[in-house]
């Protein structure tokens, strides 16, 4: 049976691993590299083309906040669920046309300044999806409130009169940038199918 002091240096240790989402994945496990990397991130740069006068057809980007499940390690789904109100300037350009492409990096976490790595240095993983912006159905509704309003429990406050709406990025593309060579490309299937 190990001993008091043997469990308060563990203890501390463990918590660590679960927080940080646990170990990251190696260079060769893109699709899983994806997973981990989405899990981790609480927001995200989503980029539309503007409907907006002046701007229209070109690209632009705006920050949201995401979320595929609640934090710690295995509990993520890889759908990233987002919140939002027809207000909101991009969800504007998503109602005329809803393609989009959605980055997410390490560097948005502790990972990349621990390692002293540039965020666009290619060990300061990044993922880029594209996809669409889709409003979630009733059944799915109750699973994107909770991943969401775990991890940003401050939107249970938003202003109701803003009609918002729990949203999902439906995925066709993923490219993963994590190791020197270039991109990787993985698809939704195998996205999907791997364990984060």
């Amino acid at each position: 049976m190990a001993g008091p002091a043997l469990l308060c240096a563990v203890v501390p240790l463990l918590l660590l691993l679960l927080a940080a989402g646990g170990a990251i994945p190696p260079p060769e496990e893109a699709a899983r590299m994806a997973r981990f990397v989405l899990h981790n991130c609480d927001w995200g740069a989503l980029a539309t083309l503007s409907a907006q006068k002046g701007l229209r057809g070109r690209p632009f980007a705006n920050i949201f906040s995401l979320s595929d499940g609640p934090p710690g390690p295995f509990s993520g789904s890889g759908v990233p669920y987002l919140y939002l109100t027809d207000m909101e300037i991009s969800v504007q350009d998503l109602e005329i046309n809803a393609n989009a492409s959605l980055t997410v990096s390490l560097a948005q976490t502790p990972y990349c300044k621990k390692h002293r790595y540039d965020p666009q240095n290619p060990l300061c993983a990044h993922i880029i999806f594209c996809g669409s912006i889709v409003k979630v159905n009733d059944s799915e509704a109750g699973l994107a409130k909770k991943a969401l309003f775990s991890r940003h429990p401050e939107m249970e406050t938003w202003p109701k009169d803003h009609n918002w709406f729990f949203a999902k990025f439906n995925i066709t593309n993923i490219w993963v940038l994590d190791y020197f060579g270039g991109l990787k490309i993985v698809t939704p299937e195998e996205y999907y199918s791997v364990k984060p």
